[in-house]
């Protein structure tokens, strides 16, 4: 824990004007970012006695080491500032509001030329006309079946919208009236432009003027004795107003408007936001948050206004905001959410009428969501508290493990050998910090070695990061430029060091749920480059200036600019997946680097048995122990991730084809020769003279193919693993 008094800046250096300021931890993580009028007052108040902080505001300020600020023209800057740090550096200290779920959107596509009516989720794309959120897709799809009765325009997707082009026939919304059928040039794109139009229009409230112009047409249709006509139109107004109906109308005609309201207590609050537009109600959503920082009910609402409104524009921001409480700095949040909306935006409480109405509903709205969370949280909060304290405990842990790795090894019979790293922090998983490695310091079976080497790799990293920040190294290992150790004591050490592992890309949340930031290189957790500045950061301001590009000076130490690294911060304990054999491994590879300090473990498959290093007898926890599930739990996931990336590494190679590697071979001639003869299995086989036989080998090109495939060793076979029966390569490998 650090003193404050250690890293206050001098009296007098604080600027007296707006800014940013950042506090950082020991690591020189950013833990939190804050926005004041004047810099030298708010700071000031973070260095009093601890005694007169609120229990929040003292962790954060015992927990940081330095604090850096910014200095910028006016609080609207130092708002958009703000915002924009607390996205990159993603601060523990900060109110973070996040979404229970991705709420789904009705969404117009004006973007093609045939636009389209669909469901959405997820960031919102260019060109795309948003309406929502609601809170489930089945209320859209049905208000979508009722409008496309008057509003025939197209859903389908771009596949069968292609597929019926090229039929020259529709599908079946087209022939029972409720898609025009641009595919087939029914109408033209003009036309159906004209229709999603309308469509858009209906939907963004103005409904009063299209009713009342098609009860015109039905009453003229009336007159002209046009009675099919007039009963359709009547049956279109039906849909009409059954699809009206969906959204109670709650303020008066072309009210467009946000209403946010709050429920809180000490530690969490949750946030409920009505969407009024048109005078009607056309979505809502909500959020529950930690209450890491000391923060008022103004100062949830500022957080609450940055999050809904930081990444929109146009229309998606309102002309009106209704809120519980007015921000601090009211004027310049409306200043800023003018500036995202391009027109004047009010910003205030509603006092009376039935605006203070709805807004009490949304209150009660946010109230019950709150408890509902609780309810949900409370035996979950429990489990993995106890989970944690049963572990240390069986351990002999000196704390709970807040912070837990696991490392998995996955391989089919010795081939694409790779290795797996899920995290875990307080029972929860980690995502964004799983990483996956290549086994490159040997071929072939033995998980043993396989282990010691990643386990290797993986705290070589976290030596060159404490190198970085200025910690000290183990004693007795130095980390060279490479993030390989080099044995100081001369003893020679077993344990070749390794080169450093370059992590492989994570699947982001799209690609069998495995990771969450779309990169292992790139993503939260690298060491990525960002803009920096010149001047001193510990204690003192950030001189502002433009940003700095190309090769440092001689001499000059780069600047951490804050965000998370890939292997920068070591657990409380290391869990391998396995038996005695691999936690030995693991706690040979931790000494030969000079840990001590992190505690190992395996769990075995056969009958979970916690193994520890250097015990005859495993530690035997109770089948019933949350203990155990936690860590059975993230063995499992460890697994589940090593044997996801071993299968795409697997299925990478056999869709491969000794055939590539030969220059001037090209996909025809590939083609031809795999058609010619079946297979590469038998074109292994064939003759010079008999390859020559396919249509546009020349004797040159045959001999190199006789050659590439002499030289390419088969792969193992295929085994059936319901018959144990070895399958023969007739297939082969296609081209």
């Amino acid at each position: 824990m650090a003193d404050p008094s250690s890293y206050r800046p001098e009296p007098g250096q604080i600027p007296d004007s707006p800014g940013v300021y950042k506090f950082r931890d020991e690591h020189r993580r950013v833990i939190y970012v804050g926005k004041a009028k004047s810099l030298r007052q708010r700071l000031a108040n973070y260095f009093q006695p601890l005694v007169g902080l609120h229990p929040r505001t003292a962790t954060m300020v015992t927990t940081a080491a330095s604090v850096e600020w910014t200095v910028v023209s006016t609080e609207v800057e130092a708002l958009q500032l703000e915002y924009s740090w607390i996205k990159e550096f993603d601060p523990r200290f900060n109110v973070k509001y996040r979404d229970d779920k991705s709420y789904p959107y009705l969404a117009v596509t004006l973007n093609e030329e045939f636009p389209r009516v669909q469901v959405m989720r997820g960031h919102k794309k260019k060109g795309v006309r948003y309406f929502g959120p609601y809170a489930h897709a089945w209320a859209i799809r049905e208000t979508v079946d009722l409008m496309l009765r008057v509003f025939p325009v197209r859903t389908c997707s771009a596949g069968v919208f292609r597929n019926a082009a090229s039929a020259g026939r529709p599908c079946l919304l087209g022939y029972i009236g409720k898609c025009s059928a641009p595919c087939v040039g029914r109408v033209t794109p003009d036309e159906h432009r004209e229709l999603a139009e309308e469509f858009c229009d209906f939907m963004a409230g103005r409904t009063g003027t299209y009713i009342r112009r098609l009860e015109q047409q039905m009453m003229d249709a009336a007159e002209e004795m046009e009675y099919e006509r007039a009963a359709r139109l009547r049956d279109d107004i039906g849909a009409l107003r059954r699809a009206m109906e969906k959204n109670a109308v709650v303020l008066a005609d072309a009210t467009d408007a946000d209403l946010i309201a709050l429920a809180e207590d000490e530690l969490e609050a949750a946030v409920q936001i009505f969407h009024v537009r048109g005078g009607r109600v056309r979505g809502q959503r909500g959020w529950v948050t930690d209450k890491v920082e000391a923060v008022s009910t103004a100062g949830l609402v500022e957080h609450a206004l940055q999050q809904l409104y930081g990444e929109e524009s146009g229309d998606a921001v309102p002309k009106e905001v209704l809120v519980p409480a007015v921000p601090e700095d009211a004027d310049a949040v409306s200043q800023w959410l003018s500036g995202r909306r391009g027109a004047q935006v009010s910003l205030r409480v509603p006092q009376r009428g039935d605006k203070k109405d709805l807004m009490e509903t949304v209150a009660r709205n946010a109230q019950q969501a709150l408890v509902l969370h609780k309810t949900k949280r409370a035996s979950d909060l429990t489990t993995r508290s106890r989970a944690l304290e049963e572990i240390a405990e069986a351990l002999d842990l000196d704390s709970a493990p807040l912070r837990i790795e696991c490392f998995d090894i996955s391989h089919l019979q010795g081939q694409d050998v790779v290795a797996s790293m899920v995290v875990f922090e307080d029972g929860l998983p980690r995502k964004s910090e799983y990483r996956r490695f290549q086994i490159k310091g040997f071929e072939g079976q033995d998980d043993v070695r396989s282990m010691h080497e990643v386990i290797s790799r993986r705290f070589k990293r976290y030596l060159v990061e404490k190198e970085k920040t200025g910690e000290w190294g183990p004693e007795g290992v130095a980390v060279d430029a490479d993030g390989d150790a080099v044995d100081t004591h001369g003893d020679g050490a077993d344990g070749v060091a390794l080169p450093v592992d370059e992590t492989l890309p994570v699947p982001g949340p799209g690609a069998d749920g495995a990771g969450a930031n779309g990169s292992g290189a790139d993503g939260p957790g690298a060491d990525a480059p960002g803009p920096r500045r010149d001047g001193p950061h510990r204690g003192g301001p950030l001189v502002d200036g433009p940003h700095r590009d190309g090769p440092l000076a001689s001499g000059e130490v780069p600047v951490d600019d804050g965000r998370p690294k890939r292997f920068a911060y070591p657990p409380q304990l290391v869990v391998v997946d396995g038996g005695q054999p691999q936690v030995a491994a693991a706690r040979r590879a931790l000494d030969e680097l000079g840990i001590d300090d992190i505690a190992v473990c395996g769990l075995a498959k056969r009958l979970e048995e916690v193994w520890l290093p250097g015990d005859d007898d495993p530690v035997v926890l109770p089948r019933s122990s949350e203990g155990l599930y936690l860590l059975q739990r993230v063995r499992d996931t460890a697994h589940d991730f090593a044997i996801r990336y071993q299968r795409s590494k697997r299925n990478k190679r056999i869709r491969t084809s000794p055939l590539d590697a030969i220059p001037g071979l090209g996909d025809t001639r590939k083609q031809a020769l795999i058609k010619h003869f079946g297979s590469v299995k038998r074109l292994r086989q064939a003759t010079i003279e008999q390859i020559c036989e396919v249509p546009g080998m020349g004797r040159k090109t045959a001999e190199a193919v006789a050659v590439a495939l002499a030289q390419a060793a088969p792969a193992a076979p295929a085994v059936n693993t319901a018959t144990g029966e070895i399958m023969e390569d007739d297939g082969g490998t296609t081209a």
